[in-house]
Protein backbone atom coordinates (compact mmCIF):
# COMPACT_ATOMS: atom_id res chain seq x y z
CA UNK A 1 0.00 0.00 0.00
CA UNK A 2 3.08 2.54 0.46
CA UNK A 3 3.35 3.44 -3.24
CA UNK A 4 -0.36 4.00 -3.56
CA UNK A 5 -0.17 6.44 -0.43
CA UNK A 6 2.90 8.23 -1.96
CA UNK A 7 0.75 8.42 -5.17
CA UNK A 8 -1.83 9.94 -3.29
CA UNK A 9 0.27 12.44 -1.05
CA UNK A 10 1.78 12.93 -4.78
CA UNK A 11 -1.53 14.13 -5.73
CA UNK A 12 -2.69 18.15 -6.41
CA UNK A 13 -6.16 17.38 -5.28
CA UNK A 14 -8.37 14.78 -4.16
CA UNK A 15 -8.75 11.59 -5.97
CA UNK A 16 -11.58 10.29 -7.24
CA UNK A 17 -12.30 6.35 -6.64
CA UNK A 18 -11.64 5.71 -10.35
CA UNK A 19 -8.38 7.40 -9.92
CA UNK A 20 -7.84 5.63 -6.64
CA UNK A 21 -8.01 2.14 -8.58
CA UNK A 22 -5.33 3.17 -11.31
CA UNK A 23 -3.02 4.12 -7.92
CA UNK A 24 -3.99 0.65 -6.85
CA UNK A 25 -3.23 -1.21 -10.19
CA UNK A 26 -0.08 1.22 -10.70
CA UNK A 27 1.61 0.16 -7.39
CA UNK A 28 0.96 -3.47 -8.73
CA UNK A 29 2.93 -2.98 -11.69
CA UNK A 30 5.81 -0.90 -9.72
CA UNK A 31 6.68 -3.65 -7.26
CA UNK A 32 6.59 -6.42 -10.32
CA UNK A 33 8.91 -3.67 -12.71
CA UNK A 34 9.70 -6.22 -15.32
CA UNK A 35 10.48 -5.77 -18.62
CA UNK A 36 8.14 -8.27 -20.35
CA UNK A 37 5.14 -6.03 -18.76
CA UNK A 38 3.42 -3.19 -19.82
CA UNK A 39 0.81 -0.73 -18.49
CA UNK A 40 -1.60 0.73 -20.64
CA UNK A 41 -3.66 3.99 -19.47
CA UNK A 42 -6.26 5.21 -21.24
CA UNK A 43 -8.69 7.92 -20.47
CA UNK A 44 -10.83 10.83 -21.76
CA UNK A 45 -9.51 14.51 -22.06
CA UNK A 46 -10.60 15.72 -18.72
CA UNK A 47 -10.18 12.71 -16.51
CA UNK A 48 -6.60 12.93 -14.67
CA UNK A 49 -4.19 11.35 -16.91
CA UNK A 50 -1.37 13.75 -17.01
CA UNK A 51 -2.02 14.70 -13.12
CA UNK A 52 -1.98 11.27 -12.76
CA UNK A 53 1.58 11.01 -14.76
CA UNK A 54 2.81 13.75 -13.16
CA UNK A 55 2.46 12.50 -9.59
CA UNK A 56 3.77 9.26 -10.58
CA UNK A 57 6.97 10.94 -11.78
CA UNK A 58 7.80 12.52 -8.53
CA UNK A 59 7.12 9.17 -7.03
CA UNK A 60 9.62 6.99 -8.90
CA UNK A 61 12.52 8.45 -6.71
CA UNK A 62 11.15 6.96 -3.42
CA UNK A 63 11.26 4.14 -5.41
CA UNK A 64 14.57 4.29 -6.42
CA UNK A 65 13.43 4.27 -10.24
CA UNK A 66 14.02 6.59 -12.80
CA UNK A 67 11.36 8.42 -15.82
CA UNK A 68 12.09 9.01 -19.74
CA UNK A 69 9.30 11.19 -21.12
CA UNK A 70 8.87 10.62 -24.53
CA UNK A 71 5.59 11.44 -27.21
CA UNK A 72 5.51 10.39 -31.28
CA UNK A 73 5.65 14.60 -31.73
CA UNK A 74 7.24 17.36 -30.89
CA UNK A 75 4.20 19.10 -29.88
CA UNK A 76 2.90 16.34 -27.52
CA UNK A 77 6.68 16.28 -26.05
CA UNK A 78 6.70 19.80 -25.12
CA UNK A 79 2.68 19.15 -24.20
CA UNK A 80 3.99 16.71 -21.30
CA UNK A 81 6.98 19.16 -20.38
CA UNK A 82 5.11 21.84 -19.58
CA UNK A 83 3.04 19.49 -17.39
CA UNK A 84 5.23 17.20 -15.67
CA UNK A 85 7.70 19.84 -15.12
CA UNK A 86 10.50 17.00 -16.89
CA UNK A 87 11.69 17.24 -19.65
CA UNK A 88 10.89 15.06 -22.73
CA UNK A 89 11.36 14.45 -25.98
CA UNK A 90 9.68 12.85 -29.31
CA UNK A 91 10.40 8.96 -29.51
CA UNK A 92 12.62 9.55 -33.05
CA UNK A 93 15.29 11.10 -31.67
CA UNK A 94 15.67 9.30 -28.31
CA UNK A 95 15.36 6.07 -30.00
CA UNK A 96 17.05 6.20 -33.18
CA UNK A 97 20.36 7.67 -34.35
CA UNK A 98 21.88 8.21 -37.95
CA UNK A 99 24.39 5.24 -39.24
CA UNK A 100 26.85 7.55 -40.15
CA UNK A 101 27.75 11.57 -39.17
CA UNK A 102 29.11 12.35 -42.81
CA UNK A 103 26.55 10.57 -44.82
CA UNK A 104 24.03 12.59 -46.64
CA UNK A 105 21.65 9.48 -46.50
CA UNK A 106 18.92 9.40 -43.78
CA UNK A 107 19.40 5.85 -42.79
CA UNK A 108 18.84 5.77 -38.86
CA UNK A 109 20.12 2.86 -36.98
CA UNK A 110 17.99 1.64 -32.96
CA UNK A 111 20.37 3.81 -30.42
CA UNK A 112 21.82 2.06 -27.21
CA UNK A 113 19.63 2.17 -24.06
CA UNK A 114 21.95 2.63 -21.67
CA UNK A 115 19.55 3.33 -18.92
CA UNK A 116 18.59 1.49 -16.14
CA UNK A 117 16.08 1.01 -13.59
CA UNK A 118 13.93 2.97 -15.66
CA UNK A 119 10.42 3.61 -16.76
CA UNK A 120 9.78 4.77 -20.39
CA UNK A 121 6.40 6.97 -20.49
CA UNK A 122 4.92 7.54 -23.66
CA UNK A 123 2.15 10.34 -23.94
CA UNK A 124 -0.23 10.61 -26.94
CA UNK A 125 0.37 6.84 -27.67
CA UNK A 126 -2.67 6.83 -29.67
CA UNK A 127 -0.32 8.13 -33.12
CA UNK A 128 1.93 5.78 -32.45
CA UNK A 129 1.65 3.36 -35.28
CA UNK A 130 2.65 -0.12 -36.35
CA UNK A 131 4.35 0.28 -39.41
CA UNK A 132 7.55 0.06 -41.03
CA UNK A 133 9.44 3.20 -40.04
CA UNK A 134 11.83 3.27 -43.22
CA UNK A 135 12.48 -0.02 -45.66
CA UNK A 136 15.39 -1.16 -43.20
CA UNK A 137 13.02 -0.83 -39.84
CA UNK A 138 10.22 -2.60 -38.46
CA UNK A 139 7.49 -0.83 -36.86
CA UNK A 140 7.91 2.30 -34.35
CA UNK A 141 6.32 0.23 -31.87
CA UNK A 142 8.59 -2.38 -32.39
CA UNK A 143 11.06 -0.61 -32.34
CA UNK A 144 10.42 1.33 -29.48
CA UNK A 145 9.54 -1.62 -27.52
CA UNK A 146 12.93 -3.45 -28.58
CA UNK A 147 14.78 -0.35 -27.32
CA UNK A 148 12.84 -0.14 -23.82
CA UNK A 149 13.22 -4.11 -23.34
CA UNK A 150 17.17 -3.64 -24.53
CA UNK A 151 18.30 -1.17 -21.45
CA UNK A 152 18.74 -3.25 -17.71
CA UNK A 153 15.00 -3.39 -15.68
CA UNK A 154 13.77 -0.81 -17.87
CA UNK A 155 9.77 -1.26 -18.63
CA UNK A 156 7.02 0.87 -20.37
CA UNK A 157 3.97 3.20 -19.81
CA UNK A 158 1.47 3.96 -22.46
CA UNK A 159 -0.57 7.04 -22.17
CA UNK A 160 -3.44 7.92 -24.10
CA UNK A 161 -7.08 8.15 -25.84
CA UNK A 162 -8.73 5.94 -28.30
CA UNK A 163 -11.33 8.59 -28.83
CA UNK A 164 -8.49 10.28 -30.68
CA UNK A 165 -7.66 9.70 -34.04
CA UNK A 166 -5.48 6.61 -35.02
CA UNK A 167 -2.86 6.45 -36.70
CA UNK A 168 -3.14 6.82 -40.90
CA UNK A 169 -5.03 4.02 -42.29
CA UNK A 170 -5.65 2.31 -38.93
CA UNK A 171 -8.90 1.44 -36.96
CA UNK A 172 -7.44 1.73 -33.61
CA UNK A 173 -4.10 2.67 -31.76
CA UNK A 174 -1.62 -0.68 -31.73
CA UNK A 175 -0.17 0.60 -28.18
CA UNK A 176 -3.83 1.43 -26.87
CA UNK A 177 -4.51 -2.05 -27.24
CA UNK A 178 -4.11 -4.90 -24.52
CA UNK A 179 -4.68 -7.81 -26.88
CA UNK A 180 -1.98 -6.72 -29.56
CA UNK A 181 0.60 -6.17 -27.13
CA UNK A 182 0.02 -9.47 -25.53
CA UNK A 183 -0.05 -11.60 -28.41
CA UNK A 184 2.66 -9.45 -30.85
CA UNK A 185 5.25 -8.80 -27.96
CA UNK A 186 3.94 -10.96 -25.91
CA UNK A 187 4.02 -8.40 -22.99
CA UNK A 188 1.81 -8.91 -19.68
CA UNK A 189 -0.04 -6.16 -19.50
CA UNK A 190 -1.63 -4.09 -16.75
CA UNK A 191 -4.68 -1.97 -18.32
CA UNK A 192 -6.66 0.54 -17.10
CA UNK A 193 -8.93 3.29 -18.55
CA UNK A 194 -10.27 6.60 -16.78
CA UNK A 195 -13.91 7.85 -17.61
CA UNK A 196 -14.52 9.88 -15.20
CA UNK A 197 -14.00 13.50 -16.28
CA UNK A 198 -12.87 16.07 -13.61
CA UNK A 199 -11.57 18.84 -15.19
CA UNK A 200 -14.59 21.17 -17.00
CA UNK A 201 -17.56 22.02 -15.46
CA UNK A 202 -20.24 19.60 -14.59
CA UNK A 203 -23.07 22.37 -17.14
CA UNK A 204 -20.27 22.47 -20.01
CA UNK A 205 -22.10 22.07 -23.76
CA UNK A 206 -19.04 21.18 -24.70
CA UNK A 207 -18.31 17.90 -22.45
CA UNK A 208 -21.83 16.81 -22.43
CA UNK A 209 -21.40 16.56 -26.22
CA UNK A 210 -18.24 14.72 -26.49
CA UNK A 211 -19.39 12.41 -23.53
CA UNK A 212 -22.69 11.67 -25.96
CA UNK A 213 -20.42 10.83 -28.94
CA UNK A 214 -17.83 9.04 -26.88
CA UNK A 215 -21.29 6.91 -25.80
CA UNK A 216 -22.02 6.93 -28.95
CA UNK A 217 -19.00 5.45 -30.45
CA UNK A 218 -18.58 2.46 -27.93
CA UNK A 219 -21.74 1.55 -28.72
CA UNK A 220 -21.20 1.34 -32.47
CA UNK A 221 -18.57 -0.78 -31.97
CA UNK A 222 -20.39 -3.64 -29.50
CA UNK A 223 -22.73 -3.87 -32.19
CA UNK A 224 -20.40 -3.83 -34.68
CA UNK A 225 -22.42 -1.25 -36.56
CA UNK A 226 -21.98 2.14 -38.17
CA UNK A 227 -22.56 5.01 -35.93
CA UNK A 228 -24.69 7.37 -36.84
CA UNK A 229 -24.51 10.99 -37.62
CA UNK A 230 -23.73 12.57 -34.18
CA UNK A 231 -26.36 15.18 -33.10
CA UNK A 232 -24.99 18.40 -31.14
CA UNK A 233 -27.10 19.23 -28.44
CA UNK A 234 -26.50 23.74 -27.90
CA UNK A 235 -29.53 24.60 -25.92
CA UNK A 236 -28.99 25.16 -22.18
CA UNK A 237 -25.15 25.71 -22.50
CA UNK A 238 -23.52 28.82 -22.27
CA UNK A 239 -20.60 27.45 -23.79
CA UNK A 240 -22.19 26.62 -27.08
CA UNK A 241 -23.55 28.66 -30.13
CA UNK A 242 -25.39 27.29 -33.63
CA UNK A 243 -24.11 29.64 -36.05
CA UNK A 244 -25.63 29.60 -39.63
CA UNK A 245 -23.68 30.52 -42.28
CA UNK A 246 -24.96 33.61 -43.39
CA UNK A 247 -23.78 35.02 -39.60
CA UNK A 248 -20.19 33.55 -40.18
CA UNK A 249 -18.11 36.91 -40.90
CA UNK A 250 -20.35 38.36 -38.16
CA UNK A 251 -18.99 35.64 -35.53
CA UNK A 252 -15.61 35.24 -36.40
CA UNK A 253 -15.05 39.03 -36.08
CA UNK A 254 -17.30 39.03 -32.71
CA UNK A 255 -14.76 35.90 -31.90
CA UNK A 256 -11.60 38.21 -32.79
CA UNK A 257 -12.43 41.42 -30.95
CA UNK A 258 -13.60 39.60 -27.54
CA UNK A 259 -10.78 36.74 -27.33
CA UNK A 260 -7.50 38.09 -29.98
CA UNK A 261 -6.82 35.75 -33.02
CA UNK A 262 -4.80 34.01 -31.15
CA UNK A 263 -7.29 32.29 -29.51
CA UNK A 264 -10.01 31.76 -32.49
CA UNK A 265 -10.41 28.47 -34.27
CA UNK A 266 -11.81 27.35 -36.60
CA UNK A 267 -12.42 23.40 -37.37
CA UNK A 268 -12.49 22.09 -40.65
CA UNK A 269 -12.65 18.65 -42.07
CA UNK A 270 -9.94 18.67 -44.65
CA UNK A 271 -6.74 20.88 -45.57
CA UNK A 272 -8.69 21.73 -48.76
CA UNK A 273 -11.45 23.88 -46.78
CA UNK A 274 -8.66 24.99 -44.22
CA UNK A 275 -7.21 26.51 -47.27
CA UNK A 276 -10.22 28.06 -48.47
CA UNK A 277 -11.34 29.01 -44.75
CA UNK A 278 -7.68 30.55 -44.39
CA UNK A 279 -7.62 32.95 -47.50
CA UNK A 280 -11.22 34.54 -47.27
CA UNK A 281 -10.60 35.28 -43.41
CA UNK A 282 -7.42 37.34 -44.68
CA UNK A 283 -9.26 39.06 -47.80
CA UNK A 284 -12.80 39.63 -46.74
CA UNK A 285 -11.71 40.34 -42.74
CA UNK A 286 -8.65 40.80 -41.83
CA UNK A 287 -7.90 42.83 -45.31
CA UNK A 288 -4.45 41.31 -45.83
CA UNK A 289 -4.00 41.42 -50.01
CA UNK A 290 -0.67 39.86 -49.46
CA UNK A 291 0.84 36.70 -50.07
CA UNK A 292 1.91 36.77 -46.34
CA UNK A 293 2.55 39.83 -44.20
CA UNK A 294 3.62 40.73 -40.27
CA UNK A 295 0.60 39.68 -37.96
CA UNK A 296 0.62 36.85 -39.94
CA UNK A 297 0.40 33.39 -37.57
CA UNK A 298 1.64 30.13 -39.26
CA UNK A 299 2.30 26.55 -38.29
CA UNK A 300 5.50 24.77 -37.74
CA UNK A 301 5.56 21.84 -39.88
CA UNK A 302 8.47 20.23 -38.99
CA UNK A 303 10.90 20.18 -35.69
CA UNK A 304 13.65 22.11 -35.16
CA UNK A 305 16.39 21.77 -32.68
CA UNK A 306 18.46 24.55 -34.36
CA UNK A 307 17.25 27.98 -33.26
CA UNK A 308 16.31 28.08 -30.04
CA UNK A 309 19.11 27.35 -27.20
CA UNK A 310 18.28 24.28 -25.04
CA UNK A 311 17.56 24.48 -21.73
CA UNK A 312 16.73 22.22 -18.34
CA UNK A 313 13.39 22.00 -19.02
CA UNK A 314 13.42 20.29 -22.56
CA UNK A 315 11.57 22.62 -24.91
CA UNK A 316 14.24 24.54 -26.54
CA UNK A 317 13.03 23.49 -29.87
CA UNK A 318 10.88 24.32 -32.57
CA UNK A 319 8.23 21.36 -32.58
CA UNK A 320 6.09 20.60 -35.73
CA UNK A 321 2.67 22.27 -35.02
CA UNK A 322 3.87 25.34 -32.84
CA UNK A 323 2.21 27.96 -33.69
CA UNK A 324 4.21 31.21 -34.93
CA UNK A 325 3.59 34.86 -35.67
CA UNK A 326 5.23 36.91 -38.45
CA UNK A 327 6.58 40.13 -37.20
CA UNK A 328 7.92 41.50 -40.36
CA UNK A 329 8.03 40.39 -44.53
CA UNK A 330 11.27 41.79 -46.29
CA UNK A 331 12.99 41.16 -49.43
CA UNK A 332 10.72 38.59 -51.11
CA UNK A 333 12.87 36.94 -53.86
CA UNK A 334 11.96 33.67 -56.41
CA UNK A 335 14.57 30.55 -56.53
CA UNK A 336 14.20 27.29 -57.81
CA UNK A 337 10.59 27.77 -58.16
CA UNK A 338 10.40 28.95 -54.33
CA UNK A 339 9.47 32.06 -53.10
CA UNK A 340 11.65 32.86 -50.30
CA UNK A 341 10.97 35.86 -47.42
Amino acid sequence: MFIKNLLIQQFPWQATEQQLEAFELLQEFLLAFDKQSCFVLKGYAGTGKTTLISALVKVLPALRKKAVLLAPTGRAAKVITYYSGRKALTIHKKIYRKKSAVSFQLDFTLAENLHEDTLFIIDEASMIANGPVNAFSASLLDDLIRYVQSGKNCTLLFVGDTAQLPPVGLLDSPALNPSYLESEFHLCVYPFELTTVVRQSKDSGILYNATKIREEITSAEEDQDDSPFPKFITKGFKDLYRMTGERLIEGINYAYDKYGLENTMIICRSNRSANLYNQNIRNRILFRDEELTGGDYIMVVKNNYFWLQENNMGDGFIANGDMAKVRKVSNIHDQHGFRFA
